[in-house]
């Protein structure tokens, strides 16, 4: 009886692995994952498309404080002052001009 079982189940073994190593994907399947150049440029464009129609977030224009702002950081008590009192109040102490 257990010799007829063990090759039962080898002969099952047997039809598995042979069934697994048969099986390859199909150029269906395989094809899923990868895009063709052409069709990338496609979602590219669109995004593009859809971020420069005004849905999207506008381009950032350039802070005119920022030089202020940077001067201010090189400086330890500007720095430790503007976190108190806020930039523009703490670089005015410092440097004595408005901003």
């Amino acid at each position: 009886m257990r010799t007829l079982s063990l090759l039962t189940l080898l002969a099952l073994t047997a039809f598995c692995l042979s069934d697994l190593a048969g099986a390859k994907p199909s150029d269906s399947e395989s094809d899923k994952a990868f895009m063709s150049k052409q069709e990338g440029s496609k979602v590219v464009n669109r995004l593009r498309r859809y971020l420069n129609n005004g849905l999207g977030a506008p381009a950032p224009y350039p802070d005119p404080l920022e030089p202020h702002r940077e001067v201010c950081e090189l400086n330890p008590n500007c720095d430790e002052l503007a976190d108190h009192i806020g930039f523009q109040d703490a670089y005015k102490r410092i440097y004595g001009t408005t901003v």
